[in-house]
């Protein structure tokens, strides 16, 4: 599936490797990689504590996932490329969990932006959103493409609209078919930024993406203001491994990711890895490593865009460490 396109971009980057210093991108895709080489801004994690007195209403108990999970673990985690930072996504539909979120990140400059979790049927969804969206780092909200596709239906757009002008963007989560709902809804608001979660979340196996995958990633990459997520490729491997763990080879992920960059370009993916829930699939070295092996061949500006740049322009998450980069 690879085009001439990817082709001549892989043919650059190997010429570029040859001349490339630290203060580029040399050896990026090897384990070794120095500090500050490489800004990485992981924009899909979870983080909650069920030893609150209220709990939490996700994880579930007795499963791997009900434990206390907060950035100094994720920072912890081995990995190719160390983070620079974080954009939350908020998986609980408890309102004030919205503010644990935000009181999280108030002292912890690592949490660069918050994408929250508010109903948008619901009555108080305007005074709610405007409440958290006061804060700088409360970036956006998730909500499920069924919620999405209903609120299309009744032909209720208010919810979204709110969110365009308040500067936020707009997560959608659920099946392939978010894709279809991605590009009507990006098709009626032009000006809101949408982010496609977990490539639509398919099963991803060694016959390579089917037809109906391809042409929905093609139609939701058409509307200039949909973005995708590079997330979720490890959980999509082993829904179609019978829950064993993934494969750390790019190469068996290789023909979907040409995929996305051929309909989504340079300018439009964005690195996410979905963790803790990706553990059950794959370390956080393995499915880094995996798209680090991927996007390197491109070249360093490629490289760059990916694992920051790109979720700049799409949740204009705040530089709290001072790395002069230029939110777009």
């Amino acid at each position: 599936m690879t085009t001439r396109r990817i082709f001549l971009k892989q043919a650059a980057a190997s010429a570029i490797a040859a001349t490339t210093t630290t203060a580029g991108i040399q050896n990026v895709s090897a384990k070794n990689i120095e500090p500050n080489v490489l800004d990485v801004i992981d924009c899909h994690t979870h983080f909650y504590d069920p030893s609150r007195p209220q709990g939490v209403p996700w994880p579930r108990k007795n499963t791997p996932l009900y434990r206390t999970v907060l950035p100094k673990d994720l920072r912890a985690l081995p990995k190719p490329a160390p983070l620079s930072g974080t954009v939350i996504v908020e998986a609980s539909r408890w309102v004030e969990d919205n503010q644990w979120l935000l009181d999280l990140a108030k002292d912890d400059p690592f949490i660069v932006g918050i994408v929250g979790n508010l109903q948008p049927q619901s009555e108080t969804f305007a005074a709610d959103l405007k409440r958290f969206a006061a804060n700088p780092l409360y970036r956006g909200i998730r909500v499920s493409h069924k919620a999405t596709d209903q609120l299309l239906a009744e032909n209720n757009l208010k919810p979204f609209q709110l969110l365009a002008e308040h500067n936020l963007e707009l997560d959608i989560n659920g099946p392939p078919a978010m894709l279809e709902t991605a590009a009507k809804l990006s098709t009626e608001l032009p000006e809101l930024r949408i982010v496609v979660n977990h490539v639509g979340n398919i099963s991803i196996d060694e016959k390579g993406p089917q037809i109906e995958w391809i042409n929905a990633m093609k139609k939701a990459a058409s509307h200039k203001n949909v973005f995708c997520k590079v997330s979720g490729l490890v959980e999509g491997a082993q829904r179609a491994n019978g829950g064993k763990k993934s494969p750390c080879d790019v190469d068996f992920y290789r023909s979907y990711l040409d995929v996305l960059w051929n309909a989504f370009g340079d300018d439009r993916l964005i690195y996410g890895s979905n963790w803790p829930v990706s553990d059950r699939a794959a370390s956080y070295a393995t499915l880094q490593q995996i798209v680090l092996d991927y996007v390197t061949q491109l070249g360093p500006e490629q490289t760059k865009k990916f694992f920051s740049l790109n979720a700049q322009t799409a949740y204009k998450w705040l530089d709290r460490k001072g790395r002069n980069q230029h939110i777009r």
